[in-house]
């Protein structure tokens, strides 16, 4: 068995392969994402001065500042969360990494491919934005790609199921 060349190597502590052509999510999924936390915060944030208008507890204005400052965070790690979504596919699987702190890169055969679901919520509608979720037999496998254009998560579906079913015939 011969040596690998040194362009070979792999770095199993650097997830995101270079070889390929990494494309990226719409930045809009940032805007939905920080609305999507906007009302969670709204909703906590409510429950809050209830709860210290009914009893007057010391305890809630403390919790009211630490859920803004918390949301202010979770808002600053939603912008760079979404940056580093991205997704590449090559002849044979498809590519989709994500992550800041743990980063997951997952590689899903087109022929392992069951079936492949886009989404869109109101809050997605409302920014012209879907989700494609690929599904395989383990579950574990299972891949989302979030923030695409609607046009591209259609584009994206026909073409890794035509993949996918063209894989399957071969097994």
């Amino acid at each position: 068995m011969t040596e690998p060349t040194r362009t070979e190597v792999v770095d199993p502590l650097e997830p995101w392969p270079e070889a390929v052509e990494w494309r990226s999510v719409s930045p809009k999924l940032i805007t939905v994402e920080l609305i999507s936390r906007g009302i969670l915060l709204i909703i906590v944030m409510a429950g809050l001065v209830v709860g210290w208008m009914a009893s007057d507890f010391w305890l809630f204005p403390v919790l009211m500042a630490a859920s803004v400052l918390l949301a202010g965070w979770r808002a600053i790690i939603t912008i760079r969360a979404v940056k580093a979504w991205g997704y590449a596919e090559r002849d044979h699987d498809l590519l989709v990494r994500h992550g800041l702190l743990i980063r997951r890169l997952s590689i899903v055969p087109y022929a392992r491919m069951q079936y492949v679901d886009v989404t869109a919520g109101p809050l997605e509608r409302a920014f012209g934005l879907a989700t494609v979720q690929l599904h395989t037999a383990a579950a574990a496998s299972d891949a989302r790609i979030p923030g695409l254009a609607p046009v591209e998560a259609s584009r994206l579906r026909d073409r890794l199921t035509a993949l996918g079913e063209d894989r399957a015939e071969g097994l």
